[in-house]
């Protein structure tokens, strides 16, 4: 289905769940701030409109996209959460480092959430400009922040129930 039909931040038709007794961490990236801020307020704000309770929401920001893992890992290794949010932006350039970047961080991601048996979510944008970066981070596509939350808050309670 093609994104430039609609909000895809809609999540009415879901039953997304309760966040109240769970615990996430939130890791995002402080490079292209302008849109993983927004990324941050819209996880921020999905988890808290589903119960969440902000002591039981972390921040950690690490410095670019490619930190997501190791911040994931370190979130992990050292407390008992839920699920983990991993909010980034990358936006293609004139180079191959893009296309490294995104598969290494997906890819991570995807290994962190494996070896400590969490969900560790992926809401990094792989975008070809600013303005679809934009439109994604609270613009006319919605927020993938809070897409990221809500799928956190529905992982975390699958997770916990099987």
């Amino acid at each position: 289905m093609s994104s430039t039909l609609k909000n895809l931040s809609d999540f009415s038709h879901l039953q997304v769940g309760n966040a109240e007794n769970l615990k996430f961490a939130i890791v995002v990236s402080q490079w292209n701030a302008q849109i993983t801020g927004a990324l941050l307020n819209g996880a921020y704000k999905g988890l808290l409109d589903h119960g969440a309770k902000e002591e039981n929401i972390e921040l950690i920001e690490v410095p670019g996209s490619y930190e997501l893992i190791s911040g994931s890992d370190i979130a992990l290794r050292n407390q008992e959460l839920d699920a983990v949010i991993t909010l980034g932006c990358v936006i293609q350039g004139e180079t191959r480092h893009f296309d490294f970047i995104c598969d290494a961080v997906a890819n991570g991601t995807a290994q962190v959430g494996i070896k400590y048996n969490k969900p560790v979510i992926f809401g990094v944008l792989t975008t070809d400009n600013q303005e679809q970066a934009l439109d994604r981070a609270g613009g006319k596509h919605g927020n993938k922040g809070e897409e990221a939350a809500i799928t956190a808050i529905q992982m975390a309670n699958i997770h916990k129930n099987h």
